[in-house]
């Protein structure tokens, strides 16, 4: 079941509580105090059967099959090996050796261009001889006066 007993005397103060706050204009202190008492005993008993519907309510749904023995090893390791490429490595460093260590190979270079281009942005202009009357007419074209 869902909580506990308390959650049942909560329920009981509640029913008690809103007993009480209907019926002390209208009814004698004796019979507000047994009514509150027969409300108390209701909103418990009542409490057992609301935490039982919520309990079936929020349960989590069930599996429709049994896990096979391959599917409840999944997930529970982590491989943190890389793949050896000692030899790619090796490759690399005697072509760089043989070429004199300062540039790549033609190999290296062709699987460079292939898949990398540098940006090539433009070039900006400067302005340092423009008359002041060209500066000042593009200054009041960007301000929008």
């Amino acid at each position: 079941m869902l909580g506990t007993w308390r959650w049942n005397v909560v329920f009981g103060i509640f029913g008690t509580v809103l007993t009480v706050a209907f019926s002390i204009g209208n009814n004698p202190i004796t019979v507000m105090l047994l009514r509150s008492m027969y409300a108390f005993i209701a909103f418990f008993v009542l409490a057992y059967g609301v935490r039982a519907i919520l309990a079936y309510i929020l349960q989590p749904p069930s599996l429709v099959g049994e896990q096979t023995e391959d599917e409840e090893g999944k997930g529970t390791l982590l491989d943190l090996q890389t793949p050896d490429e000692s030899m790619d490595i090796n490759q690399m460093l005697k072509s760089q050796l043989q070429d004199g260590g300062s540039a790549p190979s033609a190999d290296a270079l062709s699987n460079e261009a292939a898949g990398f281009r540098p940006l090539n942005p433009p070039q900006l202009l400067s302005t340092k001889n423009t008359q002041p009357e060209e500066l000042v007419k593009a200054i009041r074209h960007l301000t929008g006066e």
